[in-house]
């Protein structure tokens, strides 16, 4: 993911705006289950190497860009967007491009200017090179997947790990690896599918790296998952998932709506929360608007409506 500040302004101001969005990465990272194998804060933009865990990475980032926005806002007394357009999404074939990836990413305080060499990249708090080499912690990062690729023993791995980093200096800049071009990403499948059935191309920022059967396969698989949701769409609606989640609670649809503390209100609006947005693709603050509560406690519902359909095994039935 590459996220950068709007006309190049500043994410990150002063050493309490890093710590914060540390800290709020590594809570989402633990409540959601999502790797982190590479990250890289620079003053107006940021990087990150995730893979997805309990939550679909798409929901994590909403959440981690909103309270930053809100809280940097209102530490710098600032109003308006703090975002450029929406974050670049790169999906990659793990064992052909996670170590390139780690690599490029890890690299950009140093081609920034920010750091000299490699011993000042190591030093740098806000990236995970120096995780990686020991020198800082940081346990929200999946260190051991990327250094088992460099060694079985620890100490090995990191000098094999540094060598490699060392090498990707001497390469220079990779633009193959930061985005640009055609779009190839689940990221952004729906536009994506729909311009491809009506024999158009389409340019953006997103893509897949892989070869030519793991392209093909995503796309595939990414076809058929938003096919699934526009049939949902189709044969259910908003209305059919409010009625089904009320069912299941034993409420009537109209009780699922707001913000009641009953148990069943509480379960049925869980449920209602899931399925909207993940089954039938709603944005969170359109899922909101529809049950009458705010898009924090739709993120908040989502979660809970996932426990109870997978402990439960329920599924969203067609009308």
């Amino acid at each position: 993911m590459i996220v950068r500040g709007i006309n190049r302004g500043r994410l990150f101001v002063d050493e309490e705006d890093y710590l914060g969005f540390i800290a709020r990465l590594s809570r989402l990272v633990e409540a959601t289950k999502t790797r982190i194998f590479a990250w890289a804060l620079l003053p107006n933009h940021f990087h990150l190497l995730m893979q997805t865990g309990r939550v679909p990475i798409g929901r994590v980032m909403a959440r981690l860009l909103t309270g930053h926005a809100v809280t940097f806002n209102l530490r710098h007394r600032r109003s308006g967007k703090l975002y450029q357009n929406r974050f670049k999404s790169i999906i990659c074939d793990e064992e052909e491009y996670l170590l390139e990836l780690v690599r490029y990413i890890h690299l950009n305080p140093l081609r920034a200017g920010l750091v000299q060499g490699l011993e000042g990249l190591g030093r740098y708090p806000w990236c995970g090179h120096g995780v990686l080499m020991g020198r800082m912690e940081a346990p929200w990062q999946a260190t051991d997947q990327v250094l088992a690729r460099f060694g079985e023993r620890v100490a090995r791995a990191r000098k094999g790990y540094e060598a490699f980093v060392t090498e990707g200096i001497r390469v220079g800049h990779r633009p193959e690896l930061a985005g640009g071009g055609l779009l190839r990403s689940v990221g952004g499948v729906v536009e994506y599918i729909r311009r491809r059935r009506q024999g158009e191309e389409m340019l953006g920022d997103e893509r897949i790296l892989g070869d030519s059967g793991f392209v093909e396969r995503v796309l595939k698989e990414s076809e058929e998952w938003e096919d699934e949701r526009s049939r949902k769409r189709r044969s259910l609606g908003v209305v059919g998932v409010i009625a089904w989640a009320a069912k299941h609670a034993g409420i009537d649809a109209g009780s699922v709506k707001g913000a009641g503390k009953v148990p069943a209100q509480c379960r049925a609006r869980a449920l209602a929360c899931y399925w909207l947005v993940d089954s039938l693709g709603l944005p969170e603050v359109a899922a909101a608007r529809h049950l009458q509560i705010t898009q924090s406690a739709v993120s908040r519902s989502i979660a809970r409506g996932r426990e109870i359909v997978v402990r439960e095994r329920i599924k969203l039935a067609d009308r």
